[in-house]
């Protein structure tokens, strides 16, 4: 399953709490197609029906089907640039 680093972990905690209020909040990653390069990355107050649930050091993620399967050996990182933007990348598990 799909890993955070732990600034990834802060991040989707810091986006989350400041755009929802809802204790069951988090991010979700969602892919168009199992070929597809992008996914989709928006915060959502609950997990859909058939989301993979991921809570890792206060932060939840919620991954659809196909972006769970395209992710299951990979790891979130992500970094905040001058303008405060966060900008998430993806790798491989070591």
């Amino acid at each position: 399953m799909l890993t955070l680093t732990p600034d990834a972990t802060a991040a989707v905690k810091a986006l989350v709490d400041s755009t929802e209020e809802a204790p069951s909040a988090g991010l979700r990653i969602t892919q168009d197609a199992p070929d597809s390069p992008a996914l989709n990355v928006i915060t959502t107050s609950a997990p859909e029906p058939g989301d993979a649930v991921l809570e890792e050091g206060g932060a939840r993620v919620f991954l659809e089907e196909t972006a769970a399967q395209t992710l299951d050996d990979k790891v979130l990182d992500a970094a905040v640039n001058d303008n405060g933007a966060v900008q998430f990348s993806i790798g491989v598990q070591a």
